[in-house]
């Protein structure tokens, strides 16, 4: 390999600047969907959280341990076992237009980690999405909405790591009312956000909200 290939490459696996957030949540906020492809068209919905399990706003000290921090490492399966979610992981970025990219629609069983965030694991906010469904039938996501506050998500990392969080609340925002910053916004800790579309549908618009799963990691193995 020749100089200017090593230094590419070297630039290459860097991790990346991170997205500004403000930017990001203000692309959400415009109402249009975050992931598309939904197709809503079966005779059950997705569940939606119930409201014991919908408030994210607890209290800090409702947190028994929180695990320190982890290196850059990028994720590569997700585990949810009480929905029954296992699935890869592929980086999604930003497409052309500016929304957060989805996995292709045409797999459901993938995942994706936006690549403008951090790495689960690393102190900050990372971020998964999915679809839930597509023209088949119910995919990754379908059933995040019926997380409970306590259940665990489990991502597998390059490093060999896996990151386990514990889920603290889940809520369904309308899609023209995005809390972006409540959302993505650093806790100083190491933080992860599970995201699907949800709430009602109509053929018109599809799915007019984001069913989002706040956790934060409470142990690494």
């Amino acid at each position: 390999m020749s100089a200017s290939e090593l230094a590419l490459a070297e630039e290459e696996a860097r991790p990346r600047k991170r997205a500004p957030w403000g930017v990001v949540a203000l692309v959400l906020l415009s109402g249009l969907a975050l992931i598309r492809n939904g197709s809503g068209e079966f005779d059950v919905g997705p569940p939606q959280p119930a409201t014991a399990a919908a408030d994210s706003r607890v209290p800090e000290a409702t947190f028994a341990g929180v695990a320190q921090p982890l290196p850059y490492a990028v994720p590569d399966r997700v585990r949810i076992p009480v929905i029954r979610v296992d699935a890869p992981v592929v980086p999604v970025g930003l497409d052309p237009d500016g929304w957060v990219s989805a996995p292709p629609a045409e797999d459901p069983n993938l995942a994706g980690w936006f690549t403008g965030a951090v790495t689960p694991g690393e102190k900050g906010t990372a971020v998964l999405v999915g679809h839930v469904d597509n023209t088949q039938g119910p995919a990754v996501f379908y059933g995040l909405g019926a997380l409970k506050k306590g259940n665990r998500v489990e991502v597998s990392r390059a490093d060999g790591k896996t990151a386990v969080f514990e889920v603290y609340g889940i809520e369904v925002f309308d899609k023209n009312d995005f809390p972006g910053d409540r959302v993505y916004g650093s806790k100083g800790a190491p933080e992860l956000r599970v995201i699907t579309c949800g709430g009602s549908f109509s053929q018109q618009n599809g799915y007019q909200g984001n069913v989002v799963a706040f956790a934060r990691l409470v142990e690494v193995r």
